[in-house]
């Protein structure tokens, strides 16, 4: 009963994207889109895998395991609230969406609200917040850069008599001139 040895990888492929093999398999899986560090503690625990192993001494069926639990959470009992896709618009059902699809899928929620007009479509196309942040201070993108109050610029008393004296050309302050005089 000779132990094999097992080959270390340095670059796991998961949900077709390449995760660090050093990492721990939990902090590994955050670096997939779509996928937080709650969501990875699941997938861990579904697939009955430590979530402290090195990602790089997973072997290819657990490989396979983990790719299928992160497709497809509701086949092995995975709760509906820690799915990102609740009552999907389309299709009714509760689903996982992860990586490209993820994009995609905002993307068309995006483009129908702005189809349909409704208030979240328009402040989409202004390019304003969405989600009732204030305007005053932030989201100034569009709108140049901060001037503040500024006044009026005061001209400089003009000397009737073509500067040859008069009140303006005096100096102010104590100087060593003003005192021999």
């Amino acid at each position: 009963m000779a132990e094999e040895k097992m080959e270390f990888k340095h670059l796991v492929r998961i949900a077709n994207t390449d995760l660090d093999g050093r990492k721990p398999l939990y902090y590994a899986l955050t670096k997939i889109k779509g996928v937080n560090f709650m969501f990875a503690n699941m997938v861990c625990h579904l697939a009955k895998m430590n979530r402290y192993t090195k990602t790089g001494e997973l072997t290819d069926s657990e490989t396979e395991v983990l790719d299928n639990v992160l497709k497809n959470p509701i086949k092995y009992n995975a709760p509906a609230w820690m799915l990102n896709r609740r009552k999907d618009y389309t299709t009714g059902e509760d689903k996982h969406v992860i990586t490209g699809d993820l994009k995609f899928a905002t993307e068309n929620d995006i483009r129908l609200l702005k189809k349909i007009k409704a208030y979240r479509g328009i402040r989409h196309i202004f390019g304003l917040p969405v989600r009732g942040q204030r305007t005053r201070s932030n989201f100034r993108k569009n709108k140049g850069n901060v001037m503040g109050v500024q006044r009026k610029s005061v001209a400089p008393p003009k000397a009737e008599d073509g500067g040859k004296g008069g009140k303006g050309d005096k100096k102010k302050g104590g100087g060593k001139e003003d005192k021999k005089k």
